[in-house]
């Protein structure tokens, strides 16, 4: 079974997989138990595998291998592996006691090995994991999710093992999380240990320091030892080939511009005009390569290029002449065309600068590249990479200073390569190179919608602006994202008119002759984002499929509003009336001074009625719900909608309230809908606020019969009670609730929110005075149809806990437990990590404000038995129901219903659970190690090593408390986990057990004994004596 190729077992073991298997696998390269194991190799091929990586090859797997046989036969020393590589393994083993799927990421500078690092310690693991690599599609994440599902199970139920997953695409990671998950629970699969760990290997131009492992261009103490003996070991066996090992060599020395500038001196020669086809061709893999990493050209482009065919004669860097050795031509496997690209990115970018430097801009480059490679047929790799250089925008990342795991995301405008020319050279430059691609690429949206944006926001040329926004739209008429563009064309216009710089003045006519380009633009992309309904749409300049709803076209519509409004009042104050419809335009024509705006009379009329239609869509979407656990929604957007409110909609009562009450909720921005009482903690009202905005709804309900006027009266009483106010019982209108239920699916989800409040039982033992389980699937049928399309992808705050109190009293708003947490700390009070991790729950304040309760967990879900009926609750932390288990939780609610929150398994298992761990070593008792495992001289290992070398079967947890005691390396893990048979491994796990001492037995010991399933062996072998 040799030539067979092996996925590794959870026991150390090995399970043989056929053809079909392979071939069942299109996304994931596999990374077998037994890779090349047993192969024969040309030893030219040897050679030329290891000259390419040392020259700037990316690494394939048999570098690795060649590695192996090097040290094996004595002709060579191992790879290097870079300090972040200890790091990485320990996480990654630290990861495999975690149930379920979890992740490691591992952040690089382009060109500093990270690539080289991540596929090296799969190498290393490939016989205690299952790794693979995700080289396909991510378009359709439930493939990738059955692929590594079909991975963790091959081989049958006894020979599951953890899937270690390299991917470079840290944005599909919660998703592909989810999917992995939802897999497993519908093929009904019993998980007996970790399903996936993945290891997101993500380059980054600049990297901070985290708890994640970061890899940078600067070399350790320690690695330039280790690089400048592979250097003497490389002059040896190479002699001045050596020389020309660029992707090595800069690493030697530390990422020196020097050695950079002396290898790229040819370029200084190149001249403007009259350029050779290979010194064109060199400027365009280095413009590629400097601003796309990653990025390669097909060796028959290029053949093409130099007017040669690729029948004749493959490519070489002799081709190249003079750039000869700063290009390499490589072949990822034996199914792909051979590819061809600079040696580093340093080199790279160094190029391209002198390149400029000589005359030969960046711009020049590009248009040239378009012209030549972008015709006819591009091969669609390039294509992505045309489309990265010039339209992808990086993401600016600030890093919160309270919290190192909040991050504030703010877009660049532009691509790196537009940001560059723009700087040095021009933004008339940077149009004509995306004027050129989007006239060769006619298809594609995304290039005019590029160059929309460098017209409107850079050169002010609205009308250019306009024609390349509407070339986009019909493009790809059905995205609401490439839609936005029109609409953000007509608001900058008129932003510039609003800017007291601008030299451009406009008549209120003009004025709004604009605001009506700019709302119509943003009315068609609301309806678009409705209409997608959750398809998988492309967002502006980023190939990724998007799953949110599009809320710019609302939001653009309040941002138009609010420049309209300054404008307008800047030239008569006579139209914040008419803008508040406090009085009808044509009753002030002769006010305003022309006649001719009545043709804007039906917009006029519009606007405030929609701007509070949209402020009250904003209202719940921020109140709600936020882009992620650890993300907020960018401060502007609510700052704009409150502005945007308070301008139109502030001085004017809805018809609906009483007049006083109506004025003072609206100076309270959105306090009159159940999305602002909810929001009245997070805005910091003040007491006095807060009982004035309760008054305000008592009145209302005295005066109106309306559902939802009743339920604001009630949250604002909760609200009132959760800032510390001693209320007198509002009885009068609980008992008005009450009269209206059994609530219909179709009211309100904020109405069935407080009916589960209200009735929730305090224990499952409790009579229910209402079907909960009724109440639940209400719930969700009303949220489903009232906010899923808005907030779908978006993570649905906590608004209220389940506490121990009675009535009103035992609801527990979370801003109140985020107070018991973190105190007076405001600003810490933003971390949501808090939330994400959970650490919250295990505040003792915390603990005992709220109510705990029980349920069980079973197929990955978690149910509550409520009145005799099960109900299936969410959870804040999906890893949470790996294991099957009795829990107890606390009971958090969002817009959509119950979700649980610190779910922990029942006391009776967590005794057991507790009884299982291990003591560091300087903490166990000396004297209980010598009378439990020593008996007349000689310890329980020694007396019994044969039964337990024959008898135990769970080396593979043995081994990872065994680590963590620092009992044993590494190496040692992995030279054991090597082994055939468990008995082999369970003899080598004693030998260095027995090798530490008395201290080594005595945490062996430990360890076993405390291990359940190994409990009746242990007491069998004591009784033995």
């Amino acid at each position: 079974m040799a030539n067979e190729t092996a996925l590794s077992t959870a026991r150390g073991g090995e399970v043989y997989v056929g053809s079909d298997f392979k071939d069942s696998l299109s996304r994931l390269d596999v990374l077998y138990a037994n890779q090349l194991k047993g192969q024969y190799f040309d030893p030219i091929l040897f050679a030329e595998t290891e000259e390419n990586f040392y020259r700037g090859a990316p690494p394939e797997w048999l570098n690795f291998h060649i590695s192996e046989q090097a040290v094996a036969d004595g002709s060579g020393t191992p790879l290097i592996k870079r300090d972040g590589y200890d790091t990485l393994v320990h996480q990654i083993r630290q990861r495999r006691k975690h149930p379920g799927i979890s992740t490691v990421k591992l952040f690089h500078q382009p060109g500093c090995g990270g690539t080289t690092l991540a596929m090296q310690v799969l190498w290393d693991l490939r016989k205690t994991f299952r790794c693979a690599v995700l080289t396909g599609s991510t378009s359709d994440i439930t493939i990738v999710a059955e692929e590594v599902v079909h991975l963790f199970t091959a081989g049958g139920q006894g020979h599951q093992n953890t899937v270690l997953l390299l991917l470079n695409d840290e944005q599909i990671l919660e998703n592909l999380q989810d999917s992995i998950m939802k897999k497993i629970a519908e093929q009904k699969i019993v998980a007996h240990m970790p399903v996936a760990i993945l290891l997101s290997c993500v380059r980054k131009d600049a990297v901070k320091q985290s708890d994640h492992v970061a890899l940078k261009r600067a070399l350790s103490d320690t690695e330039k030892q280790k690089f400048d003996e592979k250097k003497k070991e490389h002059s040896r066996k190479y002699s001045d080939k050596h020389k020309q090992f660029h992707g090595f060599n800069i690493m030697q020395t530390n990422f020196s511009q020097d050695y950079v500038k002396q290898a790229c001196e040819v370029f200084s020669e190149v001249q403007r005009a009259n350029r050779p086809l290979r010194t064109q061709l060199a400027a365009f893999l280095a413009l590629l390569n400097a601003y796309v990493p990653g990025s390669y050209l097909l060796e028959s482009q290029c053949l093409n290029f130099l007017k040669h065919d690729e029948s004749i004669q493959p490519f070489s860097g002799d081709r190249m002449q003079h750039f000869s050795h700063l290009i390499i031509a490589y072949q990822p496997d034996e199914t792909s065309e051979r590819r061809v690209r600079m040696a580093h990115p340093m080199i790279a970018q160094h190029c391209t600068e002198l390149m400029a430097e000589r005359g030969v801009t960046r711009s020049d480059t590009a248009r040239n590249l378009l012209t030549c490679l972008c015709r006819d047929d591009v091969p669609p790799c390039l294509l992505d990479f045309v489309q990265d250089m010039l339209t992808k925008r990086e993401m600016k990342k600030e890093e919160n200073p309270i919290s190192s795991t909040e991050m504030k995301d703010e877009q660049e405008r532009f691509s790196r390569l537009i940001l560059d020319i723009q700087k040095k050279e021009s933004n008339v430059q940077s149009a004509s190179v995306l004027k050129v691609a989007s006239k060769n690429f006619d298809q594609n949206p995304f290039f005019p919608q590029a160059l929309a944006r460098v017209y409107y926001i850079e050169l002010k040329y609205y009308n250019q602006a306009d024609m390349w926004a509407k070339r986009a739209k019909d493009r790809d008429p059905q995205n609401s994202f490439v839609a936005d563009t029109l609409g953000q064309v007509h608001k900058n216009h008129l932003n510039h008119l609003n800017n007291p710089k601008s030299k451009e003045k406009a008549t209120p006519s003009e004025i709004l002759q604009l605001a009506t380009k700019a709302i119509e633009a943003f009315k068609h992309e609301e309806r678009l984002a409705e209409n997608e309904c959750g398809l998988d749409m492309k967002g502006d300049g980023m190939t990724k499929v998007s799953h949110v709803f599009n809320t710019r076209g609302q939001f653009g519509y309040l941002q138009v509003c609010n420049i309209l409004y300054d404008l307008l009042v800047r030239h008569n104050t006579t139209w914040r009336k008419v803008l508040t419809k406090n009085v009808s335009m044509s009753s002030v024509l002769t006010s305003l001074g022309d006649n001719k705006l009545l043709r804007f009379n039906d917009l006029i009329n519009s606007l405030r009625d929609e701007v509070e239609r949209k402020c009250a869509f904003f209202d719940k979407y921020l109140t709600y719900s936020k882009p992620g656990m650890n993300k907020d929604d960018a401060s502007y957007i609510s700052r704009d909608t409150s502005d945007c409110f308070r301008k139109y909609v502030g001085d004017s009562p809805p018809k609906h309230v009483k007049e006083k009450c109506a004025d003072f909720l609206q100076e309270q921005n959105l306090a009159e809908t159940s999305a602002g009482v909810l929001s009245c903690l997070d805005r910091e009202y003040t007491e006095s606020e807060l009982k004035e905005i309760t008054t305000c709804w008592e009145e209302i309900c005295t005066s109106n019969d309306s559902s939802t006027a009743l339920v604001n009266c009630i949250l604002a009483h909760i609200m009132l009670i959760n800032m510390g106010v001693d209320l007198p019982s509002k009885q009068k209108h609980l008992t008005a609730f009450k009269q209206k239920m059994p609530l219909s699916p179709k009211e309100a989800p904020e109405l069935h929110m407080l009916a589960l409040l209200l009735y929730w039982p305090a224990n499952s033992e409790d009579k229910c005075v209402f079907d909960i389980s009724q109440l639940v699937q209400h719930m969700k049928y009303s949220y489903e149809h009232a906010y899923e399309t808005y907030l779908r992808s978006r993570y649905l705050r906590p608004l209220f806990f389940i506490g121990k109190g009675e009535g009103l009293n035992r609801i527990v708003h979370r801003k109140v437990l985020e107070g018991l947490f973190l105190g007076q700390n405001k600003e810490a009070a933003e971390d949501w990590s808090n939330w994400s991790d959970e650490k919250i729950f295990q505040d003792p304040r915390v603990q005992e404000r709220l109510l705990r309760v029980e349920g069980v967990v079973r197929n990955y879900s978690l149910y509550v038995t409520i009145g005799g009926t099960e109900i299936k609750v969410d959870v804040n932390v999906r890893n949470s129901l790996w294991k099957p288990r009795q829990v107890s939780f606390y009971l958090g609610f969002t817009i959509r219903g119950p979700v649980a929150f610190g779910i922990q398994t029942k006391t009776a298992e967590k005794v057991e659970i507790s009884a299982m761990d291990v003591s560091e070593p300087e903490q166990i008792n000396p004297k209980l190690c010598a009378r439990t495992g020593t008996t007349e001289g000689q310890h329980f290992v020694d007396r019994h090593r044969t039964a337990l070398i024959e008898r135990v079967s769970d080396e593979g947890s043995i081994l990872d408390k065994l680590m963590d005691k620092k009992l044993i390396s590494n190496e040692a893990y992995d030279s054991v986990r090597a082994l055939k048979t468990t008995q082999d491994q369970m003899r080598e796990i004693l030998n260095k057990v027995i090798s530490a001492g008395t201290r080594g037995k005595d945490i062996f010991y430990e360890i076993i004994k405390g291990m359940r399933s190994l409990r009746p062996l242990i007491t069998e072998l004591e009784e033995s004596g």
